[in-house]
């Protein structure tokens, strides 16, 4: 198993959730979270005054799937959320050892 962790830009959630749905996977986990990259924050003007923001709003994308859905689902991500600017975000993918459904004490791939 594996999961599938996505830092995206805010505004591209729900594009990236209907297709991940549509793909059959059954469920993921968003947070909202702020960071910076190569981006480095970014300046706003508000009443007249510039203010630099240090860290940028973007949404944490979490998912755990077979070994065999987890490329479908980076290429989900990437067609998804990739503008081509800095800022897009990024995917790091993990190795599962085990999942346990609590309610049903199913584990392994059924779990998921």
């Amino acid at each position: 198993m594996k999961k599938v962790e996505a830092i995206i830009r805010p505004h591209k959630l729900e594009d990236l959730h209907t297709e991940l749905q549509d793909a059959g996977f059954a469920g993921i986990t968003v947070s909202e979270v702020r960071g910076y990259g190569r981006q480095k924050g970014h300046k706003e003007i508000y009443r007249g005054s510039e203010y630099n923001l240090e860290f940028v709003p973007k949404v944490k994308v979490e998912l755990v799937c077979t070994d065999d859905a987890a490329e479908k689902a980076v290429s989900i991500i990437v067609e998804k959320c990739k503008t081509g600017e800095i800022g897009d975000g990024k995917i790091f993918i993990y190795n599962i050892e085990e999942a346990i459904r609590i309610r049903t004490e199913e584990s392994g791939e059924g779990a998921i």
